[in-house]
């Protein structure tokens, strides 16, 4: 792998233990500076132990983890004041105010150079919470207090860990506001989520973790590219009906056998045609359903035609590492 200067992040191939159990199995991927780059992935794929490393919470016991040039472990003295980090959780003092806490973590933070970022709590819409006791907010509000400290000093790199989990959908959408804003002002962003949507809409590129290693990696657009394309309709008829019309199932699409569901109310069929997607291969895999469908006299009930995504890719990964 390249290591350039416009890389924020690099990591070779990274690995991580946990007694004999390796949580991360020699990965390797960059975050280009200024980008918003999301780290994917399912229940225990190695996403938090890479983050953690990255952060300088854990040694690596393989490969090497660089942010900002620096050894995100051993120099992680130097590194610290310049990277914002909002953890899973994070460990408040439940009597002291949001104002109060966010104070302390600034006089805990050491001094950059750079002023401290003005009006964080209402960036986060915190700021009439200001003198509220911190054990009297909601979920929500705690993961938002959380951005609010990630982001005061304002951050080279900023890490942020399942950020909106526990956030009503308008707060949601605020946060996806302020990583917006922090992207167009410079700062590196890496996130993790489960929440697919969140990572289409907000990263540059993705990587997709499962059981420790990573299995896609790109921009979201080739990520999805991969998936190919999907037609799918619905038949009003029971199975025992097609059979004595048509003789046979749906027929074959650029290579692409059909999946039948049968439901009450009649027969789904879905396919998925093979990636990258390609108009061409659209255009006949339309016209050998339609020619289908007009020889036996076939109604095609919600008939529709749609691009993979995200969750397909996400899916894909999982289904074939079984």
């Amino acid at each position: 792998m390249t290591i350039t200067q416009r890389n924020a992040v690099e990591v070779t191939d990274l690995r991580c233990r946990y007694g004999d159990f390796e949580a991360v199995r020699g990965i390797s991927f960059t975050v280009r500076a200024g980008e918003v780059f999301a780290l994917l992935g399912t229940n225990g794929a190695g996403k938090t132990t890479t983050v953690e490393v990255l952060e300088g919470f854990r040694p690596a016991h393989g490969g090497v983890a660089k942010v900002l040039g620096l050894d995100s472990y051993r120099q992680r003295r130097a590194l610290r004041p310049r990277i914002g980090v909002m953890l899973q959780e994070a460990g408040f003092f439940g009597d002291l105010s949001v104002a109060e806490t966010v104070r302390l973590w600034e006089g805990l933070e050491a001094d950059t150079g750079r002023r401290p970022l003005g009006g964080a709590l209402e960036r986060v819409g915190l700021k009439n919470k200001a003198r509220t006791k911190v054990r009297q907010l909601s979920g929500g509000q705690k993961r938002r207090l959380d951005l609010a400290m990630a982001i005061v000093t304002r951050p080279e790199v900023i890490f942020l860990d399942e950020p909106t989990t526990g956030m009503d959908p308008e707060a949601r959408r605020d946060t996806w506001a302020i990583i917006e804003e922090l992207r167009e002002t410079g700062t590196t962003v890496l996130l993790t989520t489960h929440y697919l949507e969140e990572a289409e809409r907000l990263a540059d590129r993705l990587a997709i973790m499962h059981e420790g290693r990573i299995h896609q990696y790109g921009t979201v657009e080739d990520v999805v590219a991969t998936c190919g394309d999907r037609i799918s309709f619905r038949l009003a008829m029971s199975p025992q009906e097609l059979r004595s019309r048509v003789g046979e199932g749906p027929p074959v699409l650029a290579g692409s056998a059909p999946t039948v569901t049968y439901m009450e109310e009649g027969i789904g069929v879905l396919y998925t045609l093979p990636g990258p997607s390609a108009p061409d291969t659209v255009q006949r895999a339309h016209y050998t359903l339609l020619s289908w469908a007009d020889k036996h006299d076939l109604i095609l009930h919600r008939l529709e035609l749609r691009k993979g995504t995200l969750e397909d890719a996400f899916l894909r990964v999982v289904g074939e590492a079984r």
